[in-house]
C-alpha cells in the first residue's frame, strides 16, 4: 500500500482491528504495520524506497496494491521447512534464511512453484 497511516483508520475503526507494531525494514525497502486477527496476523507494507519489491508490485497494479503474499509460521524453523519444500520440487526464491520484520527468520517460496501465489515461511515468535 501507498500509506499504511492513510490504510489504519480502515482496519481499526471498520473492521476493529488493533496495531500492534509498526516498523521499517531497512534492508527490505519497507515499512510495515502488524494487525491482530485470532491467532492470525495482517502485515501491512509499505515501500520506503523506489527500488523496494513492495514499490514495484503496486506500480504493477496500476498503483493499487493488493495481496502481496502469504506468510505462514513454521515450527521447526525455516531452514527445515526451505530444505522439506526443496526436497518436494518446490522453486525457493531465498535458499537460506534471512531476517524479516519483527526480527525473525524469514525466506519465500517462488509463486510459479505455489499456484501463483507468493508464499512467506517464517519463523514463529
Amino acid at each position: 500500500m501507498k500509506s499504511i497511516e492513510e490504510a489504519l483508520p480502515y482496519y481499526e475503526n471498520v473492521l476493529g482491528l488493533k496495531c500492534y507494531n509498526i516498523e521499517v525494514v531497512e534492508d527490505q525497502k519497507v515499512k510495515t504495520a502488524f494487525l491482530k486477527v485470532g491467532d492470525v496476523k495482517i502485515e501491512l507494507l509499505e515501500p520506503t524506497s523506489p527500488e523496494s519489491p513492495i514499490a514495484k508490485f503496486i506500480e504493477k497494479n496500476n498503483g493499487n496494491g493488493g495481496m502481496h503474499h502469504l506468510a505462514f509460521a513454521v515450527e521447526d524453523g525455516v531452514a527445515t521447512a526451505l530444505a522439506e519444500a526443496e526436497t518436494s520440487g518446490i522453486r525457493l526464491i531465498d535458499k537460506a534464511p534471512r531476517k524479516g520484520a519483527e526480527g525473525l527468520n524469514i525466506a519465500f517460496l517462488h509463486p510459479k512453484s505455489t499456484q501463483g501465489v507468493l508464499t512467506e515461511l517464517c519463523e514463529k515468535p
